[in-house]
C-alpha cells in the first residue's frame, strides 16, 4: 500500500467558520472541490507546509478523521481489511475523479480512504 498523503480531515456542517478559523491561523486554500452539489471539500495548507482537509456535510457535530491518500484504493484496502479495518456503511463513494470511503479502525479511529483517478 502506497500512502500519497496523509493529513487531518475535519467534517462539519459549518464549513465556512472553520475555513475563516484556519485562515485566521495563516492557512490557504490550496484546492477546492464541489463534485456532488451539498459535497464541498477544501485543502488548505500554511507557510510551513502543514495541511488540513475540511469537508461539508449534513452532520449533527464536528467529525474528526484522517485522510488517507493511496495510489491504489483497492489494494489499500485490502491491506486495511487485513488488520480489520471496515467500511463504515458498506458502501464506496466513486466519481469521475476518486473512489473513496470511511474505513474504521479497530480501535475506532475513522479514517477517509481515497484514490484520486489520474
Amino acid at each position: 500500500m502506497k500512502i500519497t498523503t496523509f493529513s487531518p480531515l475535519i467534517v462539519t456542517n459549518s464549513i465556512d467558520k472553520n475555513v475563516n478559523l484556519f485562515e485566521s491561523l495563516g492557512f490557504e486554500i490550496v484546492h477546492k472541490q464541489n463534485p456532488e452539489g451539498d459535497v464541498y471539500d477544501f485543502t488548505m495548507r500554511n507557510a510551513d507546509g502543514f495541511q488540513i482537509d475540511l469537508a461539508k456535510a449534513d452532520i449533527e457535530k464536528d467529525i474528526t478523521m484522517i485522510r488517507m491518500n493511496v495510489s491504489n484504493f483497492d489494494e489499500a484496502f485490502e491491506s486495511l481489511q487485513e488488520k480489520g479495518f471496515v467500511i463504515k456503511g458498506g458502501h464506496v463513494v466513486e466519481t469521475d475523479s476518486s473512489k473513496s470511503a470511511m474505513v474504521i479502525s479497530p480501535t475506532g479511529f475513522a479514517f477517509d480512504l481515497c484514490e484520486h483517478k489520474k
